[in-house]
């Protein structure tokens, strides 16, 4: 929650950290474990749940948004709810097979595809390290800060966010997921941005 907190005014909300506290521990709950699991097999059902009911909605949105945009629809046939279900009670030794990440994903189609694709490193999205984006990005949160009627106006911590932007590498932890920070931090705010407008949204604090 620091990156989080960070790019708020002080005190905006002063009880946030309670809130996803109470929300993590809440999404734990509904992982089911077996009475045999190892401490590691209990934590990594956890984790399914947590990237099911939490990360994996921002992919999805994310994946729909895009692909909508440029009049494409995108299948993801690994979110089957049969796949989901079965994969769920796998042993973590098997998901990970190989010590890889999707190992048993990547042995299952080791004779299907080519071995550069199958064994490839995962590349994550959204994300992009081209410094055009940056650059993009940079010059949309500075139009949203720039408007001093926007209701974000209350919220932001203008001067945190514009040190990002004059350092972006001053980020030394994730903002959301594996990857995500300066860039996607501007992002999310031009968004935020574009739909409160939009729609005039207004918030009551």
């Amino acid at each position: 929650t620091n990156v989080r907190k960070s790019i708020l005014k002080d005190g905006f909300l002063p009880e946030g950290e309670e809130y996803v506290k109470s929300a993590y521990l809440e999404t734990l709950k509904r992982a089911d474990c077996l009475s045999e699991d190892t401490r590691l097999e209990k934590r990594m059902r956890e984790m399914f749940i947590l990237n099911m009911d939490w990360f994996m909605q921002t992919l999805l949105v994310r994946k729909d948004v895009m692909s909508m945009e440029a009049s494409l629809e995108v299948r993801v046939p690994f979110c089957d709810y049969r796949i989901v279900e079965y994969a769920y009670n796998m042993p973590w030794k098997i998901k990970a097979f190989d010590g890889r990440e999707k190992g048993i994903l990547r042995k299952a189609f080791e004779n299907e595809l080519p071995e550069v694709i199958t064994w490839r490193k995962k590349s994550p999205y959204p994300k992009t390290f081209n410094p055009v984006y940056f650059n993009e990005v940079c010059k949309m949160a500075d139009f949203v800060l720039s408007d001093k009627g926007s209701p974000l106006n209350e919220m932001l911590n203008e001067n945190a966010l514009r040190a990002l932007m004059d350092a972006p590498d001053s980020l030394t932890e994730p903002w959301y997921g594996q990857l995500m920070r300066a860039p996607q931090i501007l992002a999310y705010i031009v968004q935020i941005y574009v739909w409160a407008r939009k729609y005039n949204v207004e918030f009551e604090y």
